[in-house]
């Protein structure tokens, strides 16, 4: 501001002299001017401005005070502000477990289905436990000669003790099934009334088992698991059962390795043959070793090995001893993550075989077997597997198996006359022979899980069979398949139903060319069995935590199949029957 003042002086004294030097005379008249030198101007002195002017202006020297008010005044209002809370979150229950349970139920024919299990822990580690099981069924199909009651009754305890590096445990099994040779071919041979109340179809199975599993986390040997099962019949054969099988896992130059050994042995006898007295003795030792390398690289996964069995066994004192090499080769690849992935690989094993797991599989063979090993030479597959959807997986698979030996059940043959009058020796009982056999398939299934309350599952199977010395492969189906479907309706109330297909079969059984003549001649025939669909349900009731009440339905469809020759099944089977929790 100090500036602009002296500006504005010097501009008023200029202004004031020009204008004195123009009104002092008009007229100065004319005079003549001699210029010696040339002009020379100097720059006089001048007033400068200082470059930091001292503030003389008072008020520039202090600030302003600045006042602000609010100016507020009241407003009409009816609303008042509640005070605030967090919004409730509804909690569910989280239901109890407990460690018992008892099952009871009963059906028509008239059938009873019971179980109990109890476990109990000791200490931090240790536990023991029981399961008691008992199905049985006084039998009633329609237009049988031969009674068809069962009876099915096994007992298991275990003790154990888990550790953080370390769990075993210890169990022993015993088993009581009574069954009966129901299945006499009275379309196909004529029997009179006399026969038919002299025959016992009646057979018996006991199986006593002790076994053991060792696991350790922080070990190249991983785990070991034992077992030695005594099964025997009413017909005085017996069988003894041992095997022990160590696996071991550890790491050589960042690859991991592991091998899988095996000791298998398996020996028996019966007591007769089908058609005369003469003993049936067999035994058979399996030594094996699976060993393989395990490499990872991103997507990629693949095992190579090689399995290598040795195997000394005798039927009727002929011994026979050989060894087998089988590869052992896994793969997979994500193609697309967990959502796509392929695998492919090419197995294969020498498998023991024994009367009692032929029992498992077939309650109606006879006791005259010849129990031998399988050669599965290769099992070659490829398939993908993966997720349609977040809650919809699939698993397709491609396969090529070649068994050498390979079990197929086909009937027994009516022999008239027959020494060995027992009564599996009227064409009602299955034998067992041996062929090799060469099977295609495809396997394909989807699981779909809609919801934590509905659970839908889906799968087929289609086989192809090629036969070397049997016309057919007996009783095995081109296709099964099997559907279940599991849902929750409400809180209280579950359902659930599957239906499984099996396609037709073949089977060769005796036949007498002449009904009408006795005894008549007889003749082996090859027979097609139907396939069959058979439709089951069930619907529960939770009562509370501890009790829930339920409704069995099987064979709703009512079908008057024949799982075996001759062999029918029951028809619509109903069972109601509770389920009970408890703790001590």
């Amino acid at each position: 501001m100090r500036k602009i003042k002296n500006i504005v002086f010097l501009i008023t004294v200029l202004s004031i002299q020009f204008t004195f030097s123009q009104v002092k005379d008009e007229n100065i008249g004319s005079e003549v001017v001699n210029i010696v030198k040339p002009y020379t101007p100097t720059i006089s002195d001048a007033f400068k401005v200082k470059e930091t002017p001292v503030m003389e202006d008072d008020d520039n020297t202090q600030k302003e005070i600045i006042k602000y008010n609010i100016f507020s005044f009241p407003v009409a209002s009816t609303f008042t502000p509640a005070k605030g809370k967090a919004a409730g979150v509804d909690k569910t229950e989280r239901e109890k477990l407990y460690r018992n349970y008892a099952t009871l139920g009963f059906g028509n024919y008239p059938t009873v289905n019971a179980e109990l299990f109890i476990t109990e822990n000791f200490g931090r580690n240790s536990y023991v436990g029981g399961m008691l099981r008992h199905l049985s069924s006084q039998g009633g199909i329609k237009d049988l000669v031969l009674d068809d009651k069962y009876y099915n009754t096994s007992l298991d305890v275990t003790y154990g003790s888990r550790e953080r590096d370390l769990s075993w445990n210890v169990d022993l099994g015993v088993k009581n099934q009574i069954y009966n040779w129901y299945g006499l071919p009275t379309t196909n041979i004529f029997f009179d009334e006399a026969t038919i109340k002299a025959i016992n179809p009646k057979q018996s199975y006991n199986t006593i088992g002790l076994g053991g599993k060792l696991n350790l986390e922080k070990s190249f040997f991983k785990e070991a698991s034992l077992m030695f099962k005594r099964f025997s019949d009413g017909f005085g054969s017996g069988e003894n059962r041992f095997y022990l099988k160590p696996n071991f896992n550890f790491d050589v130059m960042d690859q991991k390795v592991k091998a899988n050994f095996i000791i298998d042995y398996v020996g028996g006898k019966f007591e007769r043959n089908y058609t005369a007295l003469e003993e049936i003795k067999y035994s058979h030792v399996i030594f094996g070793a699976k060993p393989s390398i395990l490499y990872q690289q991103d997507d990629f996964s693949v095992q190579l090995g090689a399995g290598i069995f040795y195997s000394t066994g005798k039927i009727n004192g002929i011994s026979d001893s050989k060894l087998f090499v089988y590869p052992n080769i896994k793969a997979s690849y994500r193609i697309v993550g967990d959502i796509l992935v392929g695998y492919a690989g090419a197995e294969g094993g020498l498998n023991q075989n024994s009367y009692a797991e032929f029992v498992d599989q077939n309650p109606f063979v006879s006791p005259t077997l010849i129990v031998a090993p399988t050669d599965n030479k290769y099992d070659i597959y490829v398939g993908l597997k993966g997720k349609l959807a977040n809650a919809v997986a699939f698993n397709v698979r491609g396969s090529f198996n070649n068994d050498d030996n390979k079990v197929l059940f086909v009937s027994n043959q009516y022999v008239l006359g027959n020494v060995n009058t027992e009564g599996y020796t009227n064409g009602n009982s299955l034998n067992v022979v041996y062929d090799n056999v060469k099977t295609a398939s495809f396997f394909g299934e989807i699981k779909a899980d809609f919801s934590k309350r509905v659970a839908l599952g889906i799968n087929a199977t289609y086989n192809n069979y090629t036969t070397e010395t049997q016309a057919e492969a007996w009783n095995l189906p081109q296709l099964n398949v099997g559907t279940t479907l599991d849902f929750d309706i409400n809180d209280k109330w579950y359902a659930g139903t599957n239906v499984f297909f099996v396609g037709e079969r073949k089977d060769i059984v005796t036949v007498q060319d002449d009904l009408t003549i006795n005894p008549g001649t007889f003749s082996q025939k090859e027979v097609s069995l139907d396939s069959y669909f058979d439709l089951n349900a069930h619907i529960g009731y939770k009562y509370n935590d501890r009790l829930t009440a339920f409704l069995r339905g099987n064979n709703l469809a009512n079908q008057q199949y024949n799982r075996w020759s001759n062999f029918p099944v029951q028809g619509i089977q109903v069972l109601l029957g509770a389920n009970y929790k408890f703790d001590f």
